[in-house]
């Protein structure tokens, strides 16, 4: 069984910065891609950004570019999505999914892509 939770989700102003973390722990799996998505209410999830370490590629959401950026401590399992000049729009629960093996251009986008899931961290950005 894989556990995946994200944290680091709140309140804050437009223009201020949050850093989300994906923790993933349980059956020991070498996870070499993750993406993280956000659903807004009433909207479908929407990719935010993918990484896969083993062909050293990133992707943005054209709406997140410039301004979110992920990173990873192996140490703890952990990945972080800093998040600067925060926008309302931002506001969404964001989930991060992990994957073994990374995935074609074509299907990062994607959800059904991605099998293991956490719960989600909300991010409200309000003033």
């Amino acid at each position: 069984q894989v556990h995946v939770e994200e944290s680091g989700g709140g309140l804050v102003q437009p223009g201020g910065s949050l850093r989300l973390s994906c923790r993933t722990s349980g059956r020991t799996l070498s996870f070499n891609a993750l993406a993280w998505f956000r659903q807004a209410p009433g909207k479908e999830r929407e990719f935010v950004i993918y990484i896969d370490w083993s062909g050293g590629r990133t992707f943005y959401a054209d709406s997140v570019k410039g301004r979110f950026t992920i990173s990873r401590d192996n140490a703890e399992n952990t990945v972080y999505l800093q998040m600067n000049n925060l926008k309302p729009e931002d506001t969404a629960i964001y989930y991060c999914a992990p994957r073994v093996f990374r995935l074609a251009v074509g299907s990062i986008r994607r959800a059904e892509h991605y099998d293991y899931w956490g719960q989600g961290t909300q991010v409200t950005v309000s003033a």
